[in-house]
């Protein structure tokens, strides 16, 4: 994307003021979606983002500036923009820089912009035409494929200059199911990092018969009542607790800053001896999987929390500098616009040894939260609000009936130490996590766990 003589160019001048560090990220990224509404194309569009991000480092100061080019004036012009926030000045070694390839563990057999449309089209509307055709109530239905290639380039002061390519496909299978006046939906929406072989992985009907099965499900539950009783998460997309209430707590943007629920507790007991969890952007082909992060640092196996203790966080070079910890290699952002911090890849709860069926039988009365919805949490507090999108209640050891409306509420310190069952089977679910560096792809996952005692939002 840029030459050595240009990226060499870029860092000396933006050392030029006293900087001791300097890094240039350049982008160019092409996504593709197709939508189906009703069994029809209703759009297809197609989207490029072109161009650099320049930070520097004084300490712990940080400046940094962005240009929607990579013609070499606009890139030097916007080093030169990023020196100047810096009074001081400096004289600048000739740099040298060396590049690295850290190799690639997640295989593309099939780039999407090599596959016509029609494939694409075909597949997604076999999976609309298998949810519509699930029932009568099924009253809409819509289809998506997304993917997108992402090419980065990477080039700091230290000497280091390293690319990557990153490309991801996902569908998505939304239903609507209609009856007395009422709208219940459901959706299915798997992800990787891989190209349009994503098809071979999951049959367009089954996935299109999951999402009406769902809607149709919740359209014909009755409430939840409100009430504090525990709670069995089924794995996959069910990690998204863990993800929300604990996870945006142990990313060194807010550990660093002391606005963590988890600040300053390394190596004390935070979990239920039960619960290790782990951080891993090194997962073949994982959604939230990366080669390298968005600050050239080669991605690794992180584990947080091992039998309730708190082992590590999530760390960039900027918080890294604060915390006095190296790189975990989790800076990530979402486009040379943003500037990157600490954020998840594939985060998960491992597996224990807690047998599905006696996780269920051990529940009296309870909820069973086959689904999760979103949600949302205070990284300061660890106060979280989950929507669980398809939920059954457990009564005397035996899954029942179909409850809607059930939320789940908390805070992450203490549901992490209330998980005392933590099955055998891990499933990762896909998703978009949102934060100061923009929206990301990132993996959620565990085995089915029971939370002990948490308080369900209902009626």
């Amino acid at each position: 994307m840029l030459s050595q003589e240009l990226l060499k160019e870029a860092l000396g001048r933006a050392l030029a003021t006293g900087a001791d560090y300097a890094e240039v990220f350049a982008e160019h990224t092409q996504s593709k979606w197709i939508e189906i509404v009703s069994e029809k194309v209703d759009a297809i569009g197609d989207n490029v983002i072109s161009g650099v991000g320049i930070r520097i480092f004084k300490g712990t100061r940080c400046v940094s500036g962005s240009a929607s080019s990579l013609a070499p004036e606009a890139v030097l012009q916007c080093a030169s923009r990023v020196a100047e926030a810096l009074a001081d000045s400096a004289v600048v070694k000739d740099l040298v820089l060396r590049e690295r390839i850290f190799g690639d563990v997640h295989p593309v057999k099939i780039v999407p912009s090599s596959v016509e449309n029609s494939y694409k089209i075909d597949y997604v509307r076999e999976a609309c035409l298998a949810a519509k055709g699930y029932s009568d109530e099924i009253s809409q239905i819509t289809g998506r494929f997304l993917d997108v290639d992402h090419k980065i380039l990477i080039a700091t002061s230290e000497g280091l200059l390293t690319q990557d390519r990153q490309i991801r496909s996902r569908v998505t299978v939304s239903a609507v199911a209609s009856g007395n006046g009422e709208n219940q939906s459901g959706t299915a929406s798997p992800g990787a990092r891989k190209g349009v072989e994503l098809f071979e992985d999951f049959d367009a009907k089954e996935l299109g018969r999951k999402a009406a099965t769902q809607a149709v499900t919740m359209l014909h539950a009755d409430y939840i009542s409100a009430g504090v009783m525990p709670v069995a998460i089924e794995n996959g997309f069910g990690g998204v607790i863990f993800h929300e209430a604990c996870g945006h707590s142990l990313e060194a943007s807010s550990v660093a800053l002391g606005q963590s629920q988890f600040s300053g507790k390394l190596g004390l007991q935070i979990a239920n001896p039960k619960v290790t969890a782990i951080d891993d952007g090194t997962i073949p082909n994982g959604w939230g999987s990366i080669n390298i992060d968005d600050e050239g640092t080669p991605s690794q196996k992180n584990v947080l929390i091992e039998n309730g203790i708190l082992k590590t966080y999530m760390v960039d070079k900027l918080n890294g500098r604060r915390l006095g910890m190296a790189s975990t290699g989790n800076s990530r952002r979402q486009s040379y616009q943003f500037e990157p911090t600490s954020r998840m890849t594939n985060t998960y709860i491992a597996a224990g040894e807690d047998r599905d069926e006696d996780i269920i039988a051990s529940m009296e009365n309870g909820l069973y939260a086959k689904e999760m919805g979103g949600g949302s949490v205070n990284p300061v507090t660890g106060e979280f609000n989950f929507a669980v999108r398809e939920g059954y209640i457990v009564r005397n050891g035996k899954i029942c009936e179909p409850v809607r409306g059930a939320s789940l509420v908390g805070k992450g310190s203490e549901v992490i130490q209330k998980i005392d069952m933590v099955g055998k089977n891990v499933a990762r679910g896909q998703g978009m996590c949102g934060a100061s560096s923009g929206s990301i792809p990132t993996d959620v996952g565990q085995p089915l766990i029971r939370v002990s005692s948490i308080t369900v939002g209902g009626r």
